[in-house]
């Protein structure tokens, strides 16, 4: 293990242990924003190109890649679940549903370009290229650590904690998620095109689904089953879009090289 990458994996260790103490604590709403300084301060000391870590638009084509993850994943879980009888809609109120959609995806994109994007797929992602790891290690390595950040959200007293036997579909999902949203980042450079997938993905899963015991706008208690972070369903369809991106992803790594 080469000095570099054993600094990127402190600064993971380092990502987790702030964030598992301030879930402990009870500010789960904030467990995110300790990775802006993280950011800021790996970036300093790496030394990196705004370019190394990713801090560009992207292009359009690869924006609107990045909406296809979850309108596609998502879409097809609510439409899995309605077929299935499991959407329950009497009491949905689609103005506020609407309008939390909107705030939730706009404030998650703003954030994750300079919280949880700008760490793994930014600097992460960065300090491991840096370290001698190529794409595919990158991704798999920034994937993983991505998943096991979240790891004290969903265990402890949170408000996104779910029952032990949905645990790890939500970590295998957290990894697959990440691998999508770093396979956006490679093939546009750019954290900013892994924000909008990531802003659009919590707007619609959180505020159409649910999370942890809360029930969603579209009335769904079978989350284990129909839930697109800690069901079955979601798992499927997430890793069947991973599948498709990974194939258009080597294609782009490919013809890079």
């Amino acid at each position: 293990m080469t000095p570099a990458f054993r600094f990127s994996v402190l600064g993971v260790l380092v990502a987790i242990a702030i964030t598992t103490a301030m879930d402990a604590g009870g500010l789960s709403a904030f467990s995110s924003l300790p990775l802006l300084p993280l950011v800021a301060l790996f970036w300093y000391l790496g030394r990196f190109s705004r370019i190394e870590v990713g801090f560009a638009w992207g292009r359009w084509r690869h924006h609107g890649l990045a909406v296809v993850h979850p309108l596609v994943v998502l879409g097809s879980a609510a439409l899995i679940a309605a077929a299935a009888g499991a959407v329950h809609l009497a009491n949905t109120d689609w103005k506020k549903a609407g309008l939390n959609l909107v705030l939730v995806t706009v404030s998650t994109i703003l954030a994750a370009i300079v919280t949880e994007e700008g760490f793994f797929r930014g600097w992460l992602w960065a300090s491991l290229r840096r370290a001698g790891q190529n794409e595919g290690q990158t991704l798999f390595w920034s994937s993983i650590a991505f998943s096991l950040w979240h790891w004290s959200a969903i265990t402890l007293k949170t408000g996104f904690d779910v029952p032990a036997a949905q645990i790890p579909v939500f970590m295998i999902n957290a990894a697959v998620l990440g691998a999508i949203w770093g396979m956006l980042r490679s093939i546009s450079d750019s954290v900013v095109v892994a924000s909008v997938s990531h802003g659009l993905w919590n707007g619609g899963a959180y505020v159409l689904f649910g999370y942890g015991n809360k029930v969603g706008a579209l009335g769904v208690t079978q989350t284990s089953i129909f839930g697109p972070e800690v069901g079955f369903i979601g798992l499927l369809l997430n890793l069947a879009l991973a599948f498709a991106f990974w194939r258009w992803w080597k294609a782009h790594t490919t013809m890079a090289g």
